[in-house]
This record gives structure tokens, C-alpha cells and sequence, in this order.
């Protein structure tokens, strides 16, 4: 991969004021909202409180909403002919792949940290050092394949259509996966549904810290899965691109 590549998209997306946005203060007012609301309940079926339950599902939602947002550069760079140009360069489709990917994944990281200092700072939320790594790494490693799909979407929409379709995904994955809302209130049909979600197993990672670890192995397979099909996706798609140049 090109390091020079890297540096430069790592740097384009930190400069950006809505990227101070999105991954600080947006997961982390969510949280401190229904936290305050919730205050001192305890999730039906779960037996734990409310406050951990939201940390972890708005934790992943923060990790995933900044990873689906590394789709709006990418349809603009395709629609400016940036794309294009990049092509007969010698970078090659898998440096700028990986780039993409790398940027989505390095802006994560401070998403899930706020929400959980935040927590921790603010709402009293308690865990052992391990506890506290499983939680904001096994999140940020489990943000993979939102980040493909980002790139995905930013391969097939348009510069004026990825703001849209991002949002649609934005909402889809955080109400239908359980990482804005606690999936244990849905009815049994909803709750079915949001099993298929990526989303929901990446929420079930922030849950772990503060129940068994017995789900998280499937959650790790299930998204492991996720990165392998979005990731061919992502790959078949910028070499049919690439053939019309």
C-alpha cells in the first residue's frame, strides 16, 4: 500500500468539520439522551442496566455511521474523473482499496472511545480494564465490513445520490440491527429481522463486555462473513469500473 496514499486520506477526512461531528458529538449526545431518560432501568430479558446496554449498541452505531460515511468521498472522486485519473497511476486497485478502508477505519476508533469515556466519565458505566479493550476494540475490528460497504456504495451511487443512500443505510442498520434501540424490545418477528442485520452483531460485541461471551464468537463469524461477501462485492465492482477506462 502506498503510505503516501494513506497519509493523505487519513488527513482529508480528520480535516473535515462534519468528521468532528459525526464522531464525537453525535453517538455520544444519542447516548448521554437515552441515558438520562432510561436512567436506573433495566432491559427486559437482559437483566442488565440500561446505561450499558446503550453503550455498547451506540458505541458500534458511532463506528459504523463514520465507516459508511467513507462512501460520499468515494462517488465524488468517481463522478470528478479523480477515479479515473488515479487508474493510470501507478497505484494499484488494491492500494487505493485499501486506503479507503484504512481512513474508514482509523476515524472509527475516536467514535467508539467517546461513547465509552463518555460512559465511563459521565454515567458511572464500570469494567475492568479488559473489559473496557474487549468492548472498543472488538467494536472497532467489527466496523470492517461497514467500511467496505461504504466503499461499495460509493462505487455504484452517484455524487448526488450517496448522501441519501448512506442515510437510508445510516437508519437501516442502526434502527433494524439494535445498535440505536435495544433489539430485546422488538417483537419477536423485528427481533428475527434485525438477526440479519451486520449491524446487530456488531452491537452484540458492545453488549459483551456486560454479559456471557457467549454470543460473541457468532458475532465475529457472522461479520467475518459480512467483510468476505462485501469485500468481493467492493473488488468486482472497481475492476468493471476499470475496464471502461
Amino acid at each position: 500500500m502506498s503510505t503516501g496514499f494513506l497519509t493523505l486520506e487519513v488527513k482529508r477526512v480528520i480535516r473535515a468539520r462534519k468528521f468532528w461531528i459525526v464522531a464525537f458529538l453525535f453517538p455520544t449526545l444519542l447516548y448521554l439522551m437515552q441515558a438520562n431518560l432510561f436512567q436506573g432501568e433495566i432491559v427486559e430479558g437482559t437483566g442488565i442496566n440500561f446505561s450499558e446496554h446503550l453503550l455498547g449498541g451506540l458505541a458500534a452505531f458511532g463506528a459504523l455511521f463514520v465507516a459508511l460515511n467513507v462512501g460520499t468521498r468515494v462517488a465524488i472522486e468517481r463522478s470528478t474523473g479523480w477515479q479515473r485519473q488515479l487508474r493510470i497511476t501507478p497505484l494499484s486497485p488494491t492500494s487505493y482499496l485499501a486506503a479507503k478502508l484504512a481512513a474508514a477505519m482509523v476515524v472509527a476508533l475516536p467514535a467508539i472511545t467517546a461513547v465509552a469515556l463518555t460512559g465511563a466519565l459521565l454515567e458511572g458505566v464500570r469494567l475492568p480494564l479488559g473489559g473496557w479493550l474487549q468492548l472498543v476494540l472488538g467494536i472497532w475490528l467489527g466496523t470492517l465490513p461497514f467500511a467496505l460497504l461504504g466503499v461499495f456504495i460509493g462505487q455504484v451511487a452517484t455524487a448526488e445520490s450517496v448522501q441519501v443512500l448512506t442515510s437510508v443505510s445510516h437508519m437501516l442498520l442502526g434502527v433494524l440491527g439494535g445498535a440505536l434501540f435495544p433489539s430485546v424490545a422488538f417483537p419477536e418477528w423485528l427481533q428475527a429481522v434485525s438477526a440479519v442485520m451486520p449491524s446487530h452483531w456488531l452491537a452484540e460485541i458492545g453488549h459483551s463486555p456486560f454479559e456471557d461471551n457467549s454470543r460473541l464468537a457468532l458475532a465475529a463469524l457472522v461479520l467475518a462473513g459480512w467483510t468476505v461477501v462485501l469485500g468481493a462485492a467492493v473488488t468486482l465492482r472497481y475492476l468493471r469500473d476499470s475496464a471502461r477506462v
